[in-house]
């Protein structure tokens, strides 16, 4: 026992390592897990006394925890076996698929990361591009929300900046779990918007064992309370016009409601509009080419937010005008009552969205001039001052006291981006821009078809029979 061993020094030094790895692991790293995760708890207690709804345990689970109860659950159970029989694979194999399928879905919320980094810079970006207005009935509707119930936000989709400003306008009150496409996958990207509570969804998977684990973990996220938001249009409007609603998400949170349990489920139509959609221009070359490839580079994207924040610090005002936020009226899904077609609920919420879209200056002044032919200032007030008298009042992002320094100001952007010209004291459309100017237009234009206030009120059924 007291003999000496001689070994070599890579192998000693191995040894040695293998058992710093041993105790770090067995006694080291939990207690300190354990001390961050005090420390952790504690943070996210004091955040929750001043949200008005606070983050639910479901969120903070572990991943980990996460993604076995998932896998593990019966109806992912079943579809496994429904797998491995179609398919001709051995079950363990389904298992190792329905395991891939959740890894990919489920994400690894940071309250720190959340509140400390992604609101900072959605504050700071959204700012930075945008003056951003909120209706003044939105802070009413969000109380109005029981605290027993999961809010669901349906929004449409005009900008990829609507992530940005709805996160940043939320914050005050909640976190919000989005369903991203496929276009994040990316890292490091992927990596911070699993961090910020985000799931990743494919939206051309068609397989059964893929649909069933992502609707179990919708289902989940709902039931343990995490206020969700998503898309129903499935992707960004190519024309400025809201598009028909796809039903997929929606469906799963129907299917998984019960009446009679401890939660009810509200959806909040939530209505954006812009001034200035950043990707306009390719948006309106994918609707010409009849896909929907977005060519835009990351680098090109970097570039632009870093040449307007070097522009903002010296002193320029780099906005592209207003991005103005408004929450419909609420849908209870137990007041709703049985939904035998999801479908009409689509359309109905699409409607309410309607209801609500705000008004701001360039979609006024792009709705004037692709009606009328060249006019003057004069005559362009005047045009945008009756066009307001038949839209509805609620809508009206603008100060309606001093209508005549708004459409200056829409003016005034609207040639920074090339879409009108004055020439002699004449407003007219740039050669070329018919495509644009109807793409702002367009965002406002259901108000006309359906005849101003009466259509606010009577959204639900027209827009159901378009």
């Amino acid at each position: 026992m007291t003999q000496t061993v001689q070994l070599p020094l890579w192998l000693f030094i191995l040894i040695v390592l293998f058992a710093a790895v041993t105790a770090l692991s067995h006694f080291l790293l939990p207690s300190v897990r354990w001390f961050f995760r005090r420390r952790m708890e504690r943070a996210v207690a004091r955040l929750n006394k001043r949200l008005k709804r606070p983050i639910q345990p479901f969120k903070l689970a572990r991943r980990y925890d996460m993604i076995q109860r998932l896998i593990y659950d019966p109806e992912v159970s079943r579809e496994i076996v429904q797998y491995a029989k179609v398919n001709n694979v051995p079950e363990n194999v389904a298992f190792q698929k329905a395991r891939e399928y959740a890894r990919e879905i489920v994400p690894s919320f940071s309250a720190f990361a959340y509140f400390s980094f992604a609101m900072r810079l959605a504050k700071l970006l959204a700012k930075a591009i945008y003056r951003i207005r909120t209706a003044p009935q939105n802070d009413g509707v969000f109380a109005g929300i029981p605290e027993d119930a999961t809010a669901i936000f349906v929004m449409n989709h005009r900008s990829n900046m609507d992530y940005v400003l709805v996160t940043y306008l939320a914050s005050k009150n909640s976190t919000l779990s989005y369903a991203v496409g496929e276009w994040a996958r990316v890292w490091p990207l992927s990596a911070l918007i699993r961090l910020w509570g985000a799931y990743f969804i494919r939206r051309q998977s068609r397989g059964g064992l893929y649909r069933k684990v992502l609707s179990r973990y919708v289902q989940m996220a709902t039931n343990g309370g995490d206020t969700q938001a998503f898309y129903p249009e499935g992707g960004l409007s190519l024309t400025g016009r809201l598009q028909r609603p796809k039903v997929g998400l929606l469906s799963y949170l129907v299917d998984g409601f019960n009446p009679e349990g401890e939660r009810d489920l509200v959806f909040v139509p939530v209505a954006i509009n812009y001034d200035r959609v950043i990707e306009d221009r390719v948006l309106m070359a994918a609707h010409a080419r009849g896909d929907r490839r977005f060519g835009a580079r990351i680098s090109v994207v970097v570039g632009f937010v870093l040449r307007k924040f070097w522009r903002r610090l010296r002193g320029q005002d780099t906005r592209f005008g207003t991005a103005a936020v408004a929450f419909g009226t609420p849908v209870s899904l137990r007041e709703y009552g049985k939904v035998d077609d999801v479908d009409g609920l689509s359309h109905e919420l699409m409607a309410r969205i309607e209801a609500v879209m705000p008004v701001q200056g360039v979609p006024l002044v792009a709705t004037v001039l692709k009606a009328h032919e060249p006019m003057t200032t004069t005559q362009l007030n005047e045009a945008v001052l009756a066009l307001i008298e038949r839209l509805p009042a609620r809508s009206l992002e603008i100060d309606t006291g001093n209508v005549g320094a708004e459409i200056a100001q829409a003016c005034e952007h609207m040639v920074q981006h090339g879409l009108i010209e004055q020439q002699a004291e004449v407003w007219r459309v740039m050669p070329g821009q018919d495509v644009a100017i109807a793409f702002y237009a367009n965002s406002i234009a259901h108000y006309l078809q359906n005849g101003g206030d009466a259509a606010s009120a009577k959204g639900i059924s027209a827009f159901a029979k378009s």
